[in-house]
């Protein structure tokens, strides 16, 4: 079984293109930054830079909803491939062909950690988000306090 499932945050918009012939087919090719999750030695936040690429109506959706620093949720196989470069090397590919992606966040969490991705980009060769909420003190549980009068805003009720 061929099945990958990655949450991530794109490294920049998109790029899209379209095939040629009668019927065109949307190809987005974006790259997800994944953290890892153990740290070495006190070092920061690393993250592994994943290509990802949708087909067709997803990727008609990637171009019009995801940009630089979105939250993602990428279901898909892995490819690999080769191809020989200009200089005449073989180089190998492996990328991750989507079948399903949706966002792992809401629009202010995400307009909020759009800051994460400005000049100078990924620090340590790593990926370090900002405006992550804090779980309430008086919760021991690890999860966060849901505040009073927010159920009208909640998509599941």
């Amino acid at each position: 079984m061929n099945k990958v499932i990655l949450m991530g945050r794109l490294t920049r918009d998109p790029e899209v293109r379209y095939s040629q012939g009668e019927q065109a087919v949307a190809v987005a090719r974006y790259t997800l930054a994944v953290d890892r999750r153990f740290r070495r030695d006190n070092d920061q936040q690393t993250a592994d830079f994943i290509n990802c690429v949708a087909f067709g109506k997803s990727g008609e959706f990637a171009e019009k909803y995801f940009h630089k620093g979105i939250k993602i949720v990428v279901t898909g196989r892995i490819q690999t491939g080769s191809y020989t470069n200009q200089e005449g090397q073989k180089v190998y590919t492996t990328d991750v062909v989507v079948e399903d992606q949706e966002f792992a966040e809401s629009k202010a969490a995400s307009d909020a950690n759009s800051g994460s991705f400005q000049a100078g980009g990924f620090q340590g060769g790593g990926f370090a988000p900002t405006g992550k909420p804090e779980p309430s003190a008086a919760v021991g549980d690890g999860f966060m306090n849901i505040p009073d009068g927010i159920d009208d805003e909640l998509p599941f009720n």
